[in-house]
């Protein structure tokens, strides 16, 4: 079985005990939580608590999510950063997740490559202080300051952060950036969610994003091929941002088939 994960985007109205169950019986290999649900992270629960059930589940935390806008650096966002570090280091996460922002500045190339780079600079010795690794996130959006992926290779070269920066491959945000070269080597972590209307990649926004299935047309089967035909092991998670996902009375069945289909997919 490929090696699925959830994000708790999949079923935000889920506490986090009820979703790591859930990841659980669906033989996940980990989970994601993240900061921007409704509520306290974790529903205000310790971090070394929700740690040690997630392990006892038989499940990784595979990141913590999210340090928004993290290259658009300031004394405020390192603070930021590292209080995120500090609780998924108390929870036993094995990464952090950084969110490029999206608001239409430094979107040429030579922009973005320079306030990653920036930011990368000053967040590679906060992460190995703490002894974890950056899923960094390229947005496919015209107004992102990190679509495209070489950008960010740039980037992580540039600060010798191999190793300990890796990439998330999101398959609807790769669709949006106009797809393009992948780098199964630095990938850290797969995002698959699919699209089934017919609507300009430029049109697609968050809310379209639902459960891949035979309708998908982001290709979600054929960017997993190709990652793991280059040698990209990893997790591949779950993250439909879709009102519709999110108001299943029980998603496991749901995400049952289409992990299936993923699967049979993959392995045609």
């Amino acid at each position: 079985m490929l090696p699925f994960a959830l994000n708790h985007m999949t079923t935000p109205g889920l506490d986090w005990r009820a979703f790591a169950d859930l990841a659980a019986g669906l033989g996940c290999v980990g989970v994601e939580y993240r900061n921007d649900l409704p509520g306290p992270l974790f529903g205000g629960e310790d971090p070394a608590t929700v740690g040690a059930a997630v392990k006892a589940a038989g499940l990784r935390f595979l990141a913590l999510a999210e340090v928004k806008m993290f290259n658009d650096w300031s004394d405020a966002k390192a603070a930021e950063a590292e209080a995120l570090m500090k609780v998924a280091v108390a929870a036993g996460a094995e990464a952090i997740s950084l969110i490029p922002r999206n608001d239409g500045v430094a979107t040429d190339r030579a922009e973005s490559l320079s306030v990653t780079t920036q930011a990368l600079r000053e967040i590679l010795p906060m992460l190995k202080a703490h002894g974890l690794k950056a899923m960094v996130e390229p947005l496919g959006f015209a107004v992102c300051s990190l679509r495209y992926k070489d950008v960010l290779v740039q980037a992580i070269d540039a600060v010798g952060g191999v190793g300990t920066c890796f990439m998330v491959h999101d398959t609807f945000h790769h669709a949006l950036a106009g797809f393009g070269p992948i780098y199964p080597e630095l990938t850290g972590i797969v995002h698959v969610s699919g699209v089934k209307d017919a609507i300009y990649l430029d049109d697609m926004r968050d809310a379209h994003r639902v459960l891949v299935d035979a309708d998908d047309v982001l290709g979600n089967v054929a960017q997993i091929r190709a990652l793991r035909a280059g040698g990209y092991t990893g997790p591949i998670s779950y993250e439909p941002f879709s009102p519709a996902v999110h108001a299943l009375a029980d998603a496991g069945p749901a995400l049952k088939a289409s992990m299936e289909f993923i699967e049979s997919g993959v392995s045609a």
